[in-house]
C-alpha cells in the first residue's frame, strides 16, 4: 500500500493513540494532543505512568487499547520504535506517524509491509495547520493550545 498525501491523512483518520503523551502542559506532545483534542479528534493517551490526560483514560500500551485506534502518533526516540510498530500492527492501526526528529526506516519498511501508511519525522500539528490553511487567525496560535 502506498503512503497516503498528508492531508488525506489529516482529514480521513480521526482517532489516534498518542504514544509517551506528556502530563505535562509545557511538552510538546500534550500541547499537539491538545491541539487534536481541539479539533475534533478522538486522542486516546498511551503512558504506562498515567491514569489520566487531558481528560482521557490512559493505556499503558497501545494492547491494552480496547477501542479501534486508526492512527498511532508516536513521541518516543528513533530506537524505541520497533516494538511500538509492532503493537500497533497487531491492533489492526491504519497510520503510523512519527513526530518530528523521529525516524525509524526498518519499522517503517515493516509496517509498510504490514499494509500501513507511514509518516516519519513531521509534526502533525504543523501539518494540520498547512492543510487547513482557512483556520481563524486565533485557531492557528499556539495560545489556542
Amino acid at each position: 500500500m502506498a503512503d497516503l498525501p498528508i492531508c488525506d491523512i489529516i482529514q480521513r483518520y480521526r482517532t489516534a493513540a498518542i504514544v509517551a503523551l506528556s502530563p505535562k502542559p509545557e511538552r510538546e506532545s500534550h500541547q499537539v494532543a491538545r491541539f487534536l483534542q481541539r479539533q475534533g479528534y478522538s486522542i486516546i493517551p498511551v503512558n504506562p505512568g498515567q491514569k489520566e490526560i487531558l481528560g482521557e483514560r490512559c493505556y499503558p500500551s497501545l494492547n491494552h487499547i480496547s477501542q479501534p485506534v486508526e492512527m498511532v502518533n508516536v513521541f518516543r526516540r528513533s530506537d524505541a520504535v520497533p516494538p511500538i510498530a509492532e503493537e500497533a500492527i497487531q491492533i489492526g492501526a491504519r497510520v503510523f506517524w512519527m513526530q518530528l526528529g523521529i525516524r525509524n526506516d526498518g519499522a517503517a519498511e515493516k509496517l509498510r509491509t504490514a499494509g500501513m501508511t507511514v509518516v516519519m519525522d513531521r509534526c502533525i500539528k504543523i501539518d494540520y495547520l498547512q492543510c487547513h490553511s482557512d483556520l481563524h487567525p486565533e485557531d492557528r496560535t499556539n495560545d489556542s493550545l
